[in-house]
């Protein structure tokens, strides 16, 4: 609730406004009680009523009646306003924090989890937080006023009142106690759930080749289950707090009443004012059995506020330094590395290596052997555990990320297509490029022969199955092409393309890689016969480097790699 506080703290003015507006709804509402005691009072026996002081006090009733839903109606638009923009806040927070994360943690939680925290979570508590907010403050000021006014009637009563209380919160702590518990499986759960239906509906085409329809099913329904199991403890429990302190409610209503009707007699006080005192118990309890009727929604929310600050509250990458490089050569150092994602289970180890600029480096080795680790490690999606990588002599710690990376261009077996224009994909790290130097790199990439048949060429709009996975592949390499980056990062940046296409980018990546570090992750060796030095890696070690000639003339483990790739 106190990182909740906080937020809310951004919108003192709307939150002051609101306030105001309830208490001017409230007190209004509260005082109409008096008047219509007051009236009852004018009938002083029968035949004798003072009907011009009745109709006095209607009028009074009348016009504070209108003034209080005004009031009501300025505070329900400005809790409005203060909820969903307090929730826009979360959402850009949630995005901006997740571009700061460590991979580590997106590669330890589903995607679907953390959309669901950012988009259900905040949905759900963005209803709590109106209902809150709309509750909380004409909640507070009829409890304070209806006392104020109550005290002006009967002390004794007011104080029968005060005492009894508590025990609609023992009640009602009692109860939301357990429901919460309940809302954070169930939460948790929900996230779950997502998570599975954006793996089974992403990979569709993969559920129905191997037959895992059936499994799938049997997955979800178990997750829905449990899902449906935690919902209903956590309504069954949310929905006995209303009730219950209504119990309690009733048992102060009737209190009251007995009371006022000992005092009556004694000229303690009068009809008219144990009608009013009647109104007022009515008054000063119904905050408490608001709260109650919407208590679930609220437990609901806070659980949903749980998970969205653990995702906000979850730690930055690393401080980024700010240094930047003047120029890059392309000198990369590799100075006694050793990296694991598991500090129990070793990965790479000792790992030396200096390249000299223009240098190609291919990495092979079979797979887990740490190829795409290295490049995670040049590319600081993660840190070093011990020793340092040097790019020019400069500890890439030392420059800032963002320095780093636009040092190199990248290229990896995983495509990435965003919802936009083909020009929007390939502009994605060079937004100023004009059309002239976009048609270039695209005639470079091998990819301008498939855009320009597309029904807009580069204003056509793609989608996740626009265009197929070689197409894709084709796309990513153009961006690379476009930004003319100093060094490059080739993982297995021609999987997705036939054979033909592939000579002719090869071409095209010779062309690019020329006077340029490279460093090239390959399964086909036979890409990778050009390169400068070809390191063999096995269990995060390096085994054996060298040329491709000189490698296959040690009749080593790059030998029987080969040559396995061209049997039968």
């Amino acid at each position: 609730m106190k990182k909740l506080l906080k937020l809310i703290g951004k919108y003192k003015i709307f939150l002051a406004f609101s306030v105001i507006f309830a208490a001017i709804s409230v007190v209004l509402q509260l005082y109409v009680p008096v008047l219509f005691g007051d009236a009852i009072d004018e009938v002083v026996s029968a035949h004798q009523v003072n009907f011009d002081m009745m109709w006095y006090y209607l009028k009074k009733i009348l016009i504070f009646i209108v003034i209080s839903a005004f009031a009501t109606w300025f505070m329900n638009l400005l809790n409005n306003r203060m909820t969903y923009r307090i929730v826009q806040d979360i959402r850009s927070q949630a995005i901006r924090h997740i571009q700061v994360l460590p991979l580590s943690y997106l590669d330890q939680h589903s995607t679907g989890d953390i959309v669901s925290r950012v988009i259900a979570d905040t949905d759900i508590l963005s209803g709590g937080l109106l209902l809150g907010f709309t509750q909380l403050f004409s909640g507070i000021v009829t409890i304070v006023v209806t006392l104020i006014f109550m005290f002006s009637k009967n002390v004794w009563v007011t104080l029968l009142v005060i005492v009894l209380t508590p025990f609609s919160f023992v009640v009602a702590k009692f109860i939301s106690s357990r429901s919460y518990t309940m809302f954070r499986k169930q939460s948790e759960t929900r996230g779950r759930q997502t998570a599975l239906i954006e793996e089974m509906i992403g990979g569709q085409k993969v559920v129905k080749a191997f037959g895992y329809e059936k499994e799938s099913s049997r997955r979800f329904d178990e997750i829905n289950k449990e899902l449906q199991n935690y919902s209903q403890k956590a309504v069954f429990y949310s929905s006995l707090t209303n009730p219950s302190t209504r119990f309690v409610n009733n048992i102060i209503y009737a209190g009251v009443a007995l009371l006022g009707a000992f005092l009556i007699p004694g000229g303690t006080l009068t009809v008219g004012g144990l009608s009013v005192l009647l109104a007022y118990a009515n008054q000063y309890m119904k905050p408490f059995n608001d709260i109650s009727s919407v208590v679930t929604e609220m437990q609901n929310a806070l659980a949903c506020a749980d998970r969205i600050f653990d995702l906000l509250e979850q730690k930055e990458e690393t401080l980024d330094a700010e240094g930047a490089f003047a120029t890059v050569d392309g000198n990369v150092t590799i100075d006694d590395v050793a990296f694991s994602y598991d500090k129990e289970k070793e990965l790479i180890e000792n790992f030396n290596l200096d390249v000299k600029p223009g240098m190609r480096i291919a990495i092979v080795g079979p797979t887990g052997c740490g190829k795409t680790t290295f490049i995670n490690l040049l590319m600081r999606f993660y840190d070093v555990d011990e020793g340092k990588i040097l790019v020019d002599g400069k500890d890439i710690r030392e420059v800032s990320r963002h320095a780093l990376r636009s040092s190199f261009g990248m290229v990896l077996q995983d495509t990435w297509i965003k919802s936009g224009t083909v020009r929007d994909n390939i502009c994605f790290g060079k937004p100023d490029a004009t059309d002239e130097e976009i048609i270039r790199a695209a005639k470079e990439a091998r990819s301008w022969e498939f855009i320009r048949r597309l029904p807009k060429g580069l204003d056509t709009v793609l989608h996740e199955d626009s265009i197929s996975q070689g197409q894709k592949q084709l796309l990513c390499i153009t961006r690379v092409m476009l930004c003319l980056p100093p060094m490059l990062i080739l993982d297995e940046a021609t999987s997705s393309i036939d054979t033909r296409t592939e000579l002719q980018v090869q071409e095209a990546f010779d062309k690019l890689m020329k006077g340029r570090t490279s460093f090239i992750v390959a399964h086909r060796l036979s890409t990778i016969r050009n390169a400068s030095l070809i390191l063999v890696m096995k269990d995060g070690k390096i085994i054996e480097q060298g040329n491709h000639e000189e490698l296959l003339k040690k009749g080593g483990f790059y030998h029987k790699l080969y040559h396995s790739q061209f049997e039968g």
